[in-house]
């Protein structure tokens, strides 16, 4: 055979193995890149016909930019290189990463290369897992640990190492127990294997321990992996250090539930607990009580001694209140000086006075703050459950009800929740609510009382006092719902539409009457604070009438010159520059403190018609009078006596030199066309 024969039929040989083999081949120009030749099996794994991919551009199937294509094929070409891996793209579009063994060979007088495709795709993506898996297990922030099936210690990565400050020499081989706390239950780590055993797998919290010694809180997770027969190949745990996280959290909660100052519940967590105690309570069909606890003269103490010694009485009182209960009992303190006390689980309610006589014998002992000792009281409220009610809205407001009436009754005492404090509480509340409509619908008129002058019999003043006639009622008491208006606000509303009414009928009765003709408006504490009286707009008023300051005067009681702040000095010091005079109300009845009197330049003393009541000749009663009037008379200050309702009282204050009277003997207080009346009447027999 010749050299040629020998050579067709080696290149013979050649292709019939080359289309046959069940490998992807491909022969490829490495002059221009175009596929001079592809097997069955490439045709099928590239999804075109093998016409179709014959003729192609090597490049319209390698992603890869041609010119670092075409300088691999001149690498294999020249031997330097033959061994790539490529990411070739299907006629689908798909994607697939490819090994290709390349090598250069004479064909038919041409250098072509012979190249050899594998699709490795899969095993790329499998060492692609396991490297994502390997850089995951060495860069995680959670510590993780593989053990046997004996818990001994495989391998662990740096987590571990930085949380628990152990390196892999010194736990592997070790077993996983050795991180086991003294802090954490043995019952816990039983239950841990337990499950493991039974289930594979397991995650909770657990208490776990330094190499350092030091303990830590850590959330972990166990997974079982099992060889083909069953049995356990190994467990991997994950856990990270939640110490920190848990006092947070705890240090949230706490807050969220505990008072800051006392360390007691707060209302959130006394709500939550009287909740449970109700149903409780519903399940053993058992009673329990309900205190509600208010400190009487806490406000005292705060204002004179400051905030912080106020603060320091609060913790001692806490304290002491929980001394006299159980520890299964609740003390809560609701806020300011307000605590309540659970008493639960009651066999006998005389159980509950002694821990109420208990509570006020302790809390009105002397308490020493810093070089001070104060005393205070307690004022108590008690309701039971389910006698008075089974809803915590109930029951506290029955606890609130009695707490109330005790204080009424004089503090430093207790009192039950009956029926009837229920029924006045919801008067009281429809009368506040008739209060609010009251305004709106000016359901509110104004009568006048005159001030007599005893000397001459004259009528230049009178007091303006309000009076409610309501629709349904008729007229109410001002004694009922004076109090209420106070309390609720609503006196700064009424007290603004009473001054304009009063200067405006002074300004008529000026004309008509006298001209320096006064009426005076009582004021209440409530006015003075938080702003409520506007002195300014007042004044600005009095101005649109052409009426001077001294048209009008201001009563006031002395409590509020007892409780006068700075603000409170101030508005009654303007009162002073403006020419509106002031009158002390109900002198006699409080503090009756002769320093207020020089220290706020009062211009009138009101004797209370207590003291008037009784006058008679050589009475104690007459000896106060004629004192108040003599030490008034020494300061400058006039002198009113109220509730004069006899020829012989005013006699008698005459003698004494009182200036003015007031009371029933001249006239009752009547509306403003009665009043007119009786001034035309006053000047027609004068």
């Amino acid at each position: 055979m010749t050299r040629l024969a020998a050579s067709d039929a080696s290149e013979d040989l050649f292709r019939k193995l080359f289309h046959k083999h069940s490998s992807i081949m491909l022969l490829i120009d490495p002059a221009t890149g175009v596929i001079a030749d592809a097997n069955l099996a490439a045709a099928a794994f590239y999804q075109y016909d093998e016409s179709v991919l014959r003729g192609m551009k090597v490049s319209e199937i390698n992603i890869q930019p041609e010119n670092e294509v075409r300088e691999e094929m001149r690498r294999a070409l020249h031997e330097q290189r033959n061994y790539f891996i490529f990411y070739h793209r299907l006629a689908s579009g798909d994607v697939r990463t490819v090994e290709v063994h390349s090598s250069a060979i004479e064909f038919k007088g041409k250098s072509l290369l012979f190249s050899i495709v594998f699709d490795v795709t899969k095993r790329k993506q499998a060492e692609d897992s396991l490297q994502l898996a390997s850089m995951v297990y060495q860069n995680s922030s959670e510590a993780m640990s593989v053990v046997d099936g004996n818990g001994d210690i495989i391998n662990i990565n740096p987590a571990f190492t930085e949380i628990t400050g152990y390196q892999p020499d010194d736990v592997v081989g070790r077993n996983i127990r050795l991180l086991n706390s003294e802090r954490e239950k043995p019952e816990a780590y039983a239950s841990l294997w337990s499950a493991l055993a039974t289930g594979g797998r397991w995650q909770g919290e657990l208490w776990a321990r330094r190499k350092d010694g030091t303990d830590f809180l850590r959330w972990l997770s166990v997974n079982t992996i099992y060889n083909p027969d069953g049995s356990v190949q190994c467990r991997v745990g994950l856990f990270s250090d939640i110490t920190r996280k848990r006092e947070t959290d705890e240090l949230i909660w706490r807050q969220a539930n505990f008072d800051a100052l006392t360390g007691l519940p707060n209302r959130s967590m006394f709500h939550d607990r009287l909740e449970q105690s109700i149903k409780k309570a519903h399940r053993a069909e058992q009673q329990f009580a309900l205190l509600f606890l208010d400190l009487d003269y806490f406000k005292e103490v705060n204002d004179t001694l400051g905030h912080g010694m106020g603060d320091r009485l609060l913790q001692v009182a806490a304290e002491r209140v929980s001394a006299c209960v159980r520890d299964s009992d609740t003390v809560a303190r609701l806020g300011g000086d307000e605590f309540t006390v659970i008493l639960g689980e009651l066999c006998d309610t005389a159980n509950v006075e002694r821990a109420v006589h208990s509570i006020l014998q302790t809390l009105a002992e002397p308490f020493q703050l810093g070089t001070e000792q104060v005393y205070i009281s307690a004022s108590i409220g008690i309701t039971f459950y389910p006698d008075d009610g089974t809803e915590i809205d109930t029951l506290l407001k029955n606890a609130d009800q009695a707490m109330y009436a005790a204080k009424a009754q004089g503090r430093n005492r207790y009192s039950y929740f009956t029926a009837s404090m229920q029924q006045a509480a919801q008067a009281r509340k429809r009368l506040v609510s008739d209060l609010r409509a009251a305004l709106n619908e000016k359901q509110f008129c104004v009568h006048y009382q005159p001030i007599v002058d005893l000397a001459s019999g004259e009528v230049r003043k009178a007091e303006a006092l309000v009076r409610w006639l309501h629709p349904v009622r008729g007229p109410v008491s001002p004694a009922e719902f004076i109090p209420l208006a106070e309390e609720t606000g609503m006196i700064v509303d009424l007290g603004e539409w009473m001054f304009r009414e009063a200067a405006r009928q002074t300004a008529r009765w000026r004309k008509a009457f006298h001209p320096n003709f006064q009426i005076s408006v009582n004021v209440s504490p409530v006015q003075f604070q938080n702003e409520g009286l506007d002195m300014k707009a007042w004044l600005e008023f009095l101005g649109t009438l052409h009426l001077p300051g001294q048209s009008v005067a201001v009563e006031i009681t002395e409590g509020l010159l007892m409780d006068a702040s700075a603000s409170v000095s101030e508005q009654l010091l303007q009162f002073r520059d403006h020419g509106v005079q002031v009158a002390l109300d109900d002198f006699g009845t409080g503090y009756s403190s002769l320093a207020y009197l020089k220290k706020f330049d009062i211009d009138y003393l009101k004797i209370d018609q207590a003291f008037v009541r009784n006058l008679a000749p050589g009475s104690d009663d007459l000896a106060l009078c004629e004192a108040i009037i003599v030490m008034a008379h020494k300061l400058g200050i006039k002198v009113i006596a109220e509730g004069v309702e006899t020829e012989e009282q005013r006699q008698l204050l005459l003698q004494s030199k009182c200036d003015f009277g007031q009371g029933y003997l001249f006239s009752r207080p009547v509306d403003g066309q009665a009043f007119e009346q009786f001034l035309s009447a006053y000047r027609a027999r004068s």
